[in-house]
């Protein structure tokens, strides 16, 4: 997946505290773990379940699983020159193209976080080159406001066309890109696949976004730890563990990527009703969602939006999320209502 100057997400990691062997209290199957690694999407893939020895010696697991994450490669990473998103890309005005019911499901779900957040907009690649990010996340200029307005008027869900006949757009030039949602997409394809094949224990983590379900051997619950945002360049530190139960897990976060020119501070992000990058206070966006997809897409709408708009959203909207700003005071954080059942 091309990695389009978007929030640059946060490792989560998860706290496995030891194996299960013999059988269970109940005499059900001894629970084997089983670990799978890979890369995918320019990122890389871990996956640890649990499940009785007899049923793995059954199943292609990796096999499987490195397929259907190489079709979604296929389908939306646009470093790859007949993918599905750039034979969008490459499209006319007007042209309508057929697409596969997993682009239709990322390209759906993205114009609706599109138009409920206003800060999630899969098209902005071209407002993010005008502005000359390079390949080390730098900006080589800066954009006059003419230029920005122009752009800005030039982009934008609205002008995705979906309907049952496929995707067109409205204006030459509009490109997609799902660097904010198809990592999500991913661990979802995966998380189904595993279910379809019985299995309901699991950790599935993709460039650091998450989903889990069931649990661990012994009753145990999977910990996720949220990472400290001001820990030292360098060092990895827990901000506080969480037992979640089964849900999609996205961390966002800016708090180490911004660059100075021309005497200002910029980060790569940009909010696509400005076209300025953000500045703001927010440096750590958790977002709880069954879907790890729309988790991913919500994580970066919301650091973007600021806190207290992302605040806003996350109580209009009833949604789990976990803030961490920066004051001069030090980290301040906040707890959506519908997250404080999971603290």
């Amino acid at each position: 997946m091309k990695p389009i100057l978007r929030v640059m997400t946060l490792v989560f990691f998860a706290l496995t505290l030891g194996l299960l062997s013999g059988c269970d209290k109940a005499g059900e199957p001894e629970q084997q773990e089983l670990l799978l690694h890979g890369k995918t999407m320019g990122t890389t893939y871990n996956i640890k379940l649990y499940a009785p020895g007899e049923q793995l010696a059954t199943l292609n697991l990796h096999g499987d699983i490195e397929q259907a994450l190489k079709a979604v490669n296929q389908s939306m990473s646009t470093y790859i020159p007949d993918s599905e998103i750039n034979q969008f890309n490459r499209l006319k005005a007007g042209e309508v193209m057929a697409i596969s019911p997993d682009f239709r499901t990322v390209t759906a779900e993205s114009i609706r976080l599109g138009f409920s957040t206003k800060t999630l907009d899969v098209t902005m690649g071209p407002l993010i080159d005008l502005w000359g990010f390079g390949p080390d996340k730098r900006p080589t200029q800066r954009p006059t406001q003419a230029e920005l307005d122009a752009m800005i008027a030039n982009i934008g869900v609205d002008k995705l066309i979906l309907n049952e006949q496929g995707l067109a757009k409205s204006v030459d030039g509009l490109e997609l890109s799902f660097s904010a949602t198809a990592k999500g997409f991913g661990i979802d394809k995966v998380a189904d696949l595993l279910e379809q094949q019985g299995i309901t224990n699991y950790m599935v983590e993709i460039g650091g976004e998450m989903r889990i379900a069931g649990q661990k051997p012994g009753n145990k619950p999977w910990v996720i730890a949220i990472e400290q945002p001001d820990a030292p360049r360098g060092e990895r530190k827990m901000h506080r563990a969480l037992e979640l139960g089964s849900i999609g897990v996205a961390t966002s976060g800016d708090y180490r990527i911004f660059y100075e020119m021309d005497g200002e501070v910029y980060t790569h992000l940009i909010d696509p009703q400005t076209g300025m990058p953000i500045k703001h206070d927010l440096v750590s966006v958790t977002v709880l969602h069954p879907s790890a997809m729309t988790a991913d897409g919500l994580a970066t709408a919301l650091t973007v939006m600021g806190t207290e708009r992302a605040k806003a959203y996350a109580e209009a909207n009833n949604l789990p999320v976990y803030l961490i700003s920066k004051t001069p005071e030090g980290l301040k954080t906040y707890s959506s209502p519908a997250f404080k059942p999971y603290l």
